[in-house]
């Protein structure tokens, strides 16, 4: 069990730390096999910097290109959104740009 009673699961050699993100890993997995997404990576980190000084790294579930928009999507697999993960959100957008999809 983790800190937050999930349960961590492996799926194709690789640990999860909840079921949610395994199964989630398992419903991209399809739609790679469908063409519908691309290049999908684990665990990708975002060095969070803020006027020259690192605050944090926020580390997203899963980074991949959706093909009908061409997109690059940064997915993070929520239970409970915990501190300090609204913390990061925020940073994510205001440092990189980037709006985080929760699934």
């Amino acid at each position: 069990m983790s800190k937050y009673n999930a349960v961590i699961c492996y799926s194709d050699g690789i640990r999860f730390s909840s079921k949610k993100e395994m199964y989630r890993y398992n419903e991209l997995q399809l739609l790679v096999k469908a063409g519908e997404i691309g290049d999908l990576k684990l665990q990708v980190k975002y060095p969070l910097v803020v006027n020259g000084v690192k605050i944090c790294d926020y580390i997203a579930d899963f980074t991949y290109t959706d093909f009908r928009t061409m997109h690059t999507i940064v997915e993070d697999v929520k239970g409970k959104k915990i501190q300090p993960y609204p913390i990061k959100k925020l940073l994510m957008k205001a440092v990189h740009g980037i709006t985080i999809l929760e699934t």
